[in-house]
């Protein structure tokens, strides 16, 4: 989707999930192209940011032997392990000053991994009147997927921007788009 399409109103968000070093080639649990994500969501962030809309970044950010990590029975390696290098933004990834960091999957006793799981984060948005998000990120069929599911739960008009992320694998990425499209969020290709 070409942004000059897009015009951001008030009541706007644009939500970057995840966008860290070992979601990374390079990293401890890369998503293949992950990084290729960084110049679609910085063309974003500046339009977002020209337009004076809300800029939020969402981060896993867990302590070290997390529920979610497999020597503790979950399903990943250890990655974004708090004050790692691994757990850091990508380093070209634009950081305005004004951005506003959303930490989770920092429970001991289960994964967060939806921006909006226990974070506080759609009462907020609710009580400054963000009616339309728009999210990018990593990974499309994790991460994503559970914040534009959880985005929609919580009343939001929730719009993938698809170029702007990656999947684990492509059948993921596949079933993670009907699963957002079914529950009513847009697709935008």
């Amino acid at each position: 989707m070409d942004i000059g399409s897009v015009k951001f109103e008030r009541g706007d968000l644009l939500l970057v999930v995840d966008v860290q070093n070992d979601f990374c080639p390079g990293g401890a649990l890369p998503i293949e192209g992950g990084d290729e994500v960084v110049p679609v969501l910085n063309a974003w962030i500046r339009a977002a940011r020209d337009a004076g809309i809300g800029l939020y970044f969402s981060r896993d950010w867990h302590p070290k032997n997390h529920i979610s990590f497999e020597q503790n029975g979950g399903p990943w390696p250890p990655h974004c392990v708090q004050d790692t290098e691994g757990a850091r933004f990508h380093p070209a990834l634009v950081m305005p000053d004004e951005a506003v960091v959303v930490t989770k999957g920092t429970r001991f006793d289960q994964d967060q991994n939806s921006a909006f799981d226990q974070t506080g984060l759609g009462e907020w948005l609710h009580k400054n009147k963000i009616t339309r998000i728009f999210v990018g990120g990593l990974a499309q069929d994790v991460c994503v997927q559970a914040t534009v599911l959880d985005g929609r739960r919580e009343g939001f008009e929730m719009h993938l921007i698809q170029a702007a992320t990656r999947p684990v694998t492509a059948e993921g990425g596949r079933e993670a788009i009907e699963k957002m499209r079914d529950a009513g969020a847009r697709i935008e290709e």
